[in-house]
C-alpha cells in the first residue's frame, strides 16, 4: 500500500482574494453559477451568489479527474 500523500497547503486568504474567478461561458453572466479559480497549488471553486462564502479545494490531479469524468458524460441525468 503506498502511503498518502501530503496535501499542499490550503489556499492564504491572501491568494483567494487575488484569484482570477471566471464562470463557464454557458452561464451568459448569470450569477446563479459556480466560479473557478486556478491558484498556484490547487484549483478553487465557490458559488457565485455568495462569493464570501466557502471555497472548495481540489488539486490538479483532483481537478483532471473530474473534467476526465465530465468529459465522459459520468454525471449527466439519467
Amino acid at each position: 500500500m503506498t502511503p498518502p500523500r501530503e496535501l499542499p497547503p490550503y489556499p492564504p486568504q491572501e491568494e483567494l482574494d487575488r484569484a482570477a474567478w471566471f464562470k463557464a461561458s454557458a452561464s451568459s453572466g448569470s450569477n446563479t453559477c459556480v466560479e473557478v479559480a486556478h491558484l498556484g497549488s490547487w484549483t478553487v471553486v465557490r458559488d457565485s451568489k455568495n462569493p464570501d462564502g466557502p471555497v472548495h479545494c481540489y488539486t490538479p490531479h483532483e481537478w483532471a479527474c473530474f473534467l476526465d469524468g465530465v468529459r465522459a458524460r459520468e454525471f449527466d441525468r439519467p
